[in-house]
């Protein structure tokens, strides 16, 4: 990291104002907090209600999550998944249901109390494909190469370092095509938002649909004299080429405008 990065945050203070927060949401999860928990907000990220309903309410009511990182893609089974940040195990729980007793999921968290709920609660379900593992998101105890998967679920706004903790996740996927990992963070966001943007600018040309978008943006002023302020054509030629609800609302104070200068 950066000095000048260290002097806007301290990554160690962040981190326990993390832990302390975190702790109490492990140990009363039923507390009101500033943000959702629980089944309802694995309701409202849109979580397969069968699976959720299937894991006991240890596993479920310290989720803190911001996105269902389920969502980009069904896990396999046979794959290796590396949960970072697994809080108390809600993600790596389902993770392990869907890769089965071929596959592996290991978490890691620096939260001991997380780290200790998500352990009793994956010798209560009998699992033997989960691991549990104490560490950083920006020193991942986990050898390079080492998952099929990465996933992460609202840690990567709670980290001083984003970009070691990017760098972290991508060593320790295995070699496989850009951005299949699903992720729900602020990473996961910029993804799809890039995506997004790539396909809108791949989409071929609708000249049906920019005519219904872009109006003449003078057609208040057709038929009669432009308004004050609007008599040269360049400034009418260039509202026209803005196309946009701002210049009618511009056209009609200043038609306004006009009409009272007149009086």
């Amino acid at each position: 990291m950066s000095p000048e990065r260290e002097q806007l945050v301290d990554p160690e203070a962040l981190r326990e104002q993390v832990r302390l927060k975190y702790r109490a949401v492990a140990a009363d999860p039923e507390q009101e907090y500033h943000f959702h928990t629980g089944r309802p907000l694995a309701q409202r990220l849109g979580y397969d209600s069968a699976v959720v309903e299937d894991l006991p309410d240890q596993a479920v009511e310290s989720f803190a999550g911001v996105g269902n990182p389920f969502s980009a893609r069904r896990l396999e089974p046979g794959e290796r998944v590396l949960d970072v940040g697994s809080g108390a195990g809600f993600d790596a729980f389902i993770a392990a249901a869907f890769v089965g007793a071929a596959g592996a999921v290991i978490g890691v968290d620096m939260t001991t109390e997380m780290l200790e709920k998500a352990q009793a609660t994956a010798v209560a379900l009998g699992l033997t494909n989960v691991e549990f593992r104490h560490g950083l998101i920006e020193e991942l105890p986990i050898e390079d190469g080492w998952a099929d998967v990465v996933i992460s679920n609202g840690v990567l706004n709670l980290c001083a370092d984003k970009r070691s903790v990017i760098r972290e996740q991508s060593a320790r996927e295995a070699s496989g095509p850009p951005d299949s990992g699903p992720v729900a963070d602020l990473a996961g966001v910029a993804r799809r938002r890039c995506a997004a943007v790539r396909r809108h600018r791949q989409r071929p040309p609708d000249p049906d649909r920019n005519r219904a978008r872009h109006r003449p943006v003078d057609g208040l002023n057709r038929g009669r004299a432009a308004p004050c302020g609007l008599a040269d054509p360049s400034r009418r030629r260039r509202f026209r080429r803005r196309g946009h609800r701002a210049a009618h609302r511009h056209l009609r104070r200043s038609s306004r405008r006009g009409q009272r200068a007149h009086l």
